[in-house]
């Protein structure tokens, strides 16, 4: 009984204590997690292999769990960004990605919810990851047009930091991004876009009427490959180049659980609403069609991507799973920001992590 009652006491006093100390024991927390932001660094450890980060896996539709489209392809000690929905730039820093190391940004279309990230990032490659050149933004012939806008946008907002930090901090070289478009002609069975550093970037071309063009990728790198659908239907172009793949990560969109957002919208006369969601039936893949392209490829992996609708609870990602098991005879992964997937080259090994959730 005595040593419950000095422990009960010590308790008290610890609490005393801690409610007296609490904004030195707040800034003593801070002063940690300031020092371990500037000096973490996802890619210290990371084995020599492709590896993939899930910045945005969501849609134009708000997701607390997915944000506009974004991924991050890691090959040896360089970044790839695919895509560069709304919050990419902050989810990458989430996930103590490098921008320092961002080498290139790969755009599948040019749809707002891929490219409405591509200023901030911009930006934040600058002033974070210190760029002193301009970063390549590769992509189909268009690039040039978008790439020009967010230059032009954020010129006077490159001026004032230049003026206020100086040309050391903050060099006039590094503000902009540069335009590097391609062209897949017609009948073309795919297109090398990238080679350097023992990573090849393969575009094909993806279906998603009307926008044109659109693509989708294929990063090889020392024996590892990931594919990236793009926007598209169920298409062979995806089953050919995603062939053998240890990764396939596809676009997915549920028919049934978006029309519920179609009926719902009816009720309430919301005729915009019900008009787009009957549109975007006809140029997305269903689960199970992005399953059964996985089946056909024979992949190693298939991660779902670019999620519509949105999915916060677990009980509809249930529902937006269903039948997947019975097309695909390998395992599947329903992807959301911080999702990561690590293909390391000395084995086949395919490792998956939730980094921030």
């Amino acid at each position: 009984m005595k040593t419950v009652k000095i422990v009960l006491i010590s308790v008290f006093v610890l609490a005393i204590a801690v409610f007296f100390n609490r904004e030195i024991i707040t800034l003593k927390i801070m002063e940690r997690t300031i020092e371990k932001n500037l000096t973490s660094n996802l890619m210290t450890n990371l084995p020599d292999g492709l590896h993939v980060y899930l910045c945005g896996a969501g849609s134009p539709m708000f997701d607390v769990k997915r944000s506009g489209p974004c991924t991050a392809i890691i090959a040896g000690n360089k970044v790839y960004v695919v895509d560069v929905g709304s919050s990419a730039a902050k989810i990458l820093q989430q996930g103590r990605v490098p921008l320092s190391n961002v080498e290139a940004i790969f755009l599948t279309h040019f749809h707002s919810d891929h490219i409405d990230g591509l200023g901030e990032l911009i930006m934040q490659l600058w002033a974070n990851g210190t760029r002193n050149t301009a970063v390549p933004v590769i992509a189909p012939r268009g690039v040039e047009q978008v790439v020009a806008g967010f230059n032009l946008a954020y010129q006077q907002d490159d001026q004032y930091r230049t003026a206020h930090h100086g040309e050391t901090t903050m060099p006039p070289s590094g503000s902009d991004a540069l335009a590097v478009p391609f062209n897949l002609t017609k009948g073309a069975d795919g297109l090398v876009v990238y080679e350097q550093d023992g990573l090849k970037v393969t575009a094909f071309k993806a279906d998603h009427k009307p926008v044109d063009p659109a693509v989708g990728y294929r990063f090889d790198y020392k024996g590892r490959s990931v594919v990236i659908s793009g926007d598209t239907v169920k298409s062979d172009a995806v089953a050919k180049f995603a062939s053998g793949a240890d990764l396939l990560l596809h676009e997915a969109l549920s028919q049934e659980l978006v029309m519920f957002i179609n009926k719902r919208a009816k009720e309430i006369g919301r005729d915009n609403v019900v008009k787009i969601t009957l549109d975007i039936l006809d140029y997305h893949t269903t689960p199970v069609e992005a399953a059964e392209t996985a089946q056909q490829a024979k992949v190693g992996h298939l991660v779902f991507n670019h999620i519509i609708p949105p999915l916060p609870v677990s009980t509809l990602e249930s529902l937006f799973v269903a039948g997947v098991d019975e097309v695909y005879s390998g395992d599947f992964t329903l992807g959301k920001d911080g999702t990561f997937i690590s293909l390391p080259v000395q084995s086949k090994d395919i490792n998956i992590e939730e980094l921030i959730w």
